[in-house]
């Protein structure tokens, strides 16, 4: 049986789509956008969300993916923004948005948050270089699962074995969708959850390390 599905609600809507992706016992609600009133409206939910929380900082997951660069000169840009907090992920195909919103700005460098990522730092940089957009708090999980489970091993760890190491649990990350075309106006079923988890599985090890506790 496998550990993860997906339901799409298949919205009559060109503007967005909404998702459930179900990771064992947990379940993700994703909305897929690349219009920034919809960005402007899930960051306003997630920090009313947040601030009823006793948590400070939150622990938030942040990954990105791009369309592979497959010629030695080519770097191509960032093509999905994914944000997860605890059970609500936002895909955000910045790519294919007209503007970036103001709000997104300020959310990543929200003092109240702590961003973490598996090679956070290269998806930072990307972030910058591409759309000016900077982080303030970062935490890199496979450099704080080294120092907090005493395994020198896992600082360069990808994420299917900080899943392993840390949560005990067992993520696939097919080759033929790590390698797919993120810059497509249309992301897969295949595509939404594979970026969801990356999220969602970054927030969980965050959490579970308690990458708050130095920020």
């Amino acid at each position: 049986m496998s550990t993860t599905t997906i339901r799409d609600y298949q919205l009559p809507d060109d503007t967005h789509n909404l998702y459930d992706v179900t990771f064992y016992t947990h379940q993700i609600h994703t909305l897929v956008t690349n219009t920034p009133s919809l960005v402007d409206q899930w960051l306003a939910e997630t920090l009313q969300i947040t601030a009823n929380t006793q948590r400070r900082p939150s622990v938030v997951g942040l990954d990105v993916e791009w369309r592979p660069n497959l010629s030695r000169n080519v770097e191509n840009p960032v093509a999905t923004l994914q944000l997860c907090v605890d059970h609500r992920c936002l895909v955000y195909q910045i790519r294919h948005s007209p503007a970036v919103p103001q709000s997104l700005f300020g959310f990543l460098c929200n003092v109240d948050f702590v961003f973490v990522g598996v090679g956070i730092e290269a998806d930072y940089e990307k972030l910058v270089e591409g759309y000016g957009l900077s982080v303030r708090n970062m935490v890199d999980l496979g450099v704080l699962a080294a120092e907090k489970m005493g395994m020198r091993e896992l600082k360069n760890a990808g994420l299917k074995e900080l899943v392993k190491q840390v949560l005990g649990m067992e993520v696939n990350k097919p080759r033929r969708v790590t390698m797919s075309r993120w810059d497509n106006l249309w992301l897969t079923p295949d595509q939404v959850q594979y970026a969801c988890l990356d999220a969602f599985l970054s927030s969980e090890i965050g959490r579970r390390l308690n990458a708050t506790s130095g920020a």
